[in-house]
């Protein structure tokens, strides 16, 4: 099998496929949770905070300068306010996907409860069972 036929034949295999669907799903989601976290839910946190905006927040380590050859350089500064703006956008987008999955197994476990039709009787039970009627009518 030359390498372009088990390449095909792993491209084309279910799971490949589902990763793939799940993976375009799962950045479209990402986006819509963004979208979310960053026009819905932070606008009032920032009114409550008095207009603060998390991703402005930073401790400046060095200011901006200029060197000596007149060439601009930036300054330094942990933007701590960005990595809170992270963690909520984690929160928010964990707490999401833990109630869509929990609705999930809800509707799948309903499909497990549905009690299944009893089984058919095997063969020899249908041999027995016929084997004891005899038996009760030769009694009789």
């Amino acid at each position: 099998m030359s390498i372009f036929q088990e390449l095909k034949a792993f491209m084309m295999r279910g799971n490949v496929v589902d990763m793939a669907v799940g993976v375009i799903i799962g950045g479209a989601f990402g986006q819509i949770v963004t979208s979310f976290v960053n026009d819905v839910v932070m606008p009032p946190i920032g009114v409550l905070l008095n207009g603060v905006n998390f991703t402005d927040l930073k401790f400046v380590i060095k200011e901006a300068s200029i060197d000596a050859a007149g060439k601009e350089l930036p300054a330094v500064s942990l933007n701590y306010g960005n990595f809170i703006q992270m963690v909520i956008n984690f929160v928010i987008i964990s707490t999401v996907i833990f109630f869509a999955i929990k609705g999930m197994n809800k509707l799948q476990n309903k499909k497990a409860e549905e009690p299944a039709p009893p089984a058919a009787p095997s063969n020899e039970e249908v041999l027995l069972t016929e084997i004891r009627d005899l038996l009760r009518n030769q009694s009789k």
